[in-house]
């Protein structure tokens, strides 16, 4: 991977003129572009950040739950997993395993996800209003393998960080993250393909279902 990483690199620069990596003065120049570059024409976007949101994500067949605090989401978690009769079982992202699951009555593991995992609940990086879209992004703390194997995906999105487009998205992976991560997958609903006589299929290349948890009160937003 490295070695054909390298290859494409150096085809990039021969046809650019260019001969070795970028210099630390030029890197510079190529930040300060990006920073200054002015966003596209935008669609009118004046709606309420989770309204909007909470409305893309079930035109996108994702289903939608709301807490105050993050001390509910395990309980409200619980509530999901009866309704639709679904284990009461999960692999959890690291940064959500402190909260309270075993009083719901849900058992989970922090690691990343196996072929026999059911479930999958992470966080989030941040939130698209526009389109309804969950943005995570990928590292050591955060597998993407716990959104990706699981028939079931439950992701936790604070509210705050919902933002308005994915112009807004980029532009605080780049704030918060500097470097950009090796993966940002973003999620519009369940896994879904019309490949075949165009009839729709959920779960083709991953999970069948998406549930979302929003934390905090939605009139701050």
């Amino acid at each position: 991977m490295s070695a054909a990483r390298e290859r494409i690199l150096a085809a990039v620069r021969t046809s650019l003129g260019r001969s070795g990596a970028v210099s630390e003065e030029q890197a510079a120049t190529l930040h300060a572009h990006i920073a200054r570059h002015p966003a596209g024409p935008r669609p009118h976007s004046e709606w309420s950040l989770v309204t909007r949101f909470r409305s893309r994500a079930s035109q996108s067949a994702s289903t939608v739950d709301a807490v105050e605090t993050l001390a509910g989401v395990p309980s409200a978690v619980a509530s999901y997993l009866r309704r639709e009769s679904l284990p009461m079982a999960a692999v959890v992202w690291p940064e959500l395993r402190s909260l309270e699951w075993m009083g719901a009555g849900v058992t989970v593991e922090s690691r990343r996800a196996e072929g026999g995992d059911m479930v999958g609940i992470t966080g989030s990086f941040c939130a698209i209003a526009e389109t309804g879209t969950l943005v995570l992004t990928s590292s050591a703390a955060t597998p993407a393998s716990v959104s990706l194997l699981p028939e079931t995906h439950i992701a936790v999105v604070g509210c705050e960080r919902i933002v308005r487009g994915m112009e807004d998205a980029w532009t605080l992976i780049r704030a918060d993250l500097g470097a950009l991560p090796r993966a940002v997958n973003f999620v519009s609903g369940p896994s879904r393909t019309a490949d075949i006589e165009q009839t729709l299929v959920l779960g083709a290349h991953g999970p069948y279902r998406v549930h979302i948890v929003l934390v905090g009160n939605s009139s701050d937003v």
